[in-house]
């Protein structure tokens, strides 16, 4: 069943990404809302949500949903969706990529499916439990890489949540030092599933929340990947900060962050 319900949710993405594409080019003429300091909101993403969240309804009549927009909010079902219908809304608004729409199915507190569809180079991230995780159906692994020395490490800056900012910034300093090179494309569903499929070796920000990491959390376990959050604990979904590397380089990352962090 969950295997049917992946391909299903794959093709919503898909058709929810046509939506976001048609319009990055022409977004002159959008209705833009601030939400919060550098936090925005386009006609885009509601139209996106409304999209998503009737077709799933249809998929599993008794879910419930966690929406980034808050088209609808029912938290206490077993089947809950976890959704962000554009990843990216900055990105977005000035006509750049990556963008993508997260979708997650989290069954009693598990996620249990996940999808990240990248609208820019067309790709399809997915994933199901103990079942892999794939791209445009082709399975993918993180990379084999085992030292920081050698890897590419993915992060999202701070962009409203500034108390921690001397924090991040030392810690971004020694990444910057020690790797190979330090992204920040802007879409921590997309960087979740460039880990998973190998192009970064680790990646990490804070500040974000369940519709972000959801889905791509799934895919990047499923592929080889070892997660927490900054305290080396499970709570990554829900904890608003994330470390997703491959199982090599991971005890690295996590001594650069936990000793700067000071946790």
């Amino acid at each position: 069943m969950i295997k049917d319900l992946k391909i299903s949710v794959e093709e919503i993405a898909k058709q929810a990404g046509e939506i976001i594409r048609k319009s990055i080019n022409s977004n002159k003429n959008i209705d833009i809302q601030k939400k919060g300091l550098n936090d925005f909101v386009t006609e885009i993403d509601k139209k996106s949500e409304i999209f998503i969240v009737n077709k799933l309804k249809e998929l599993l009549p008794n879910s419930g949903f966690i929406a980034e927009e808050n088209t609808i909010k029912t938290q206490n079902r077993e089947y809950i969706w976890i959704i962000d219908p554009l990843d990216g809304t900055m990105n977005f608004i000035h006509g750049l990529y990556p963008c993508a729409v997260s979708i997650a199915l989290m069954k009693n507190n598990e996620i249990i499916l996940g999808v990240v569809y990248e609208i820019g180079l067309d790709e399809c991230f997915s994933a199901t439990k103990n079942n892999g995780a794939f791209l445009n159906g082709k399975k993918i692994e993180v990379s084999k890489t085992k030292n920081l020395s050698d890897s590419l490490v993915g992060t999202g800056f701070p962009y409203n949540d500034f108390k921690n900012l001397g924090k991040y910034l030392n810690t971004l300093e020694e990444f910057i030092k020690n790797s190979q090179g330090v992204r920040r494309p802007g879409s921590a569903a997309s960087d979740l599933a460039y880990v998973a499929c190998g192009r970064y070796d680790a990646f990490f920000e804070y500040n974000l929340q369940s519709y972000d990491v959801a889905a791509g959390s799934i895919i990047l376990s499923e592929a080889g990947g070892k997660l927490s959050d900054f305290s080396n604990t499970d709570n990554y979904i829900f904890g608003k900060e994330i470390i997703g590397t491959n199982p090599f380089v991971f005890e690295e990352v996590l001594e650069i962050i936990s000793r700067n962090f000071k946790l």
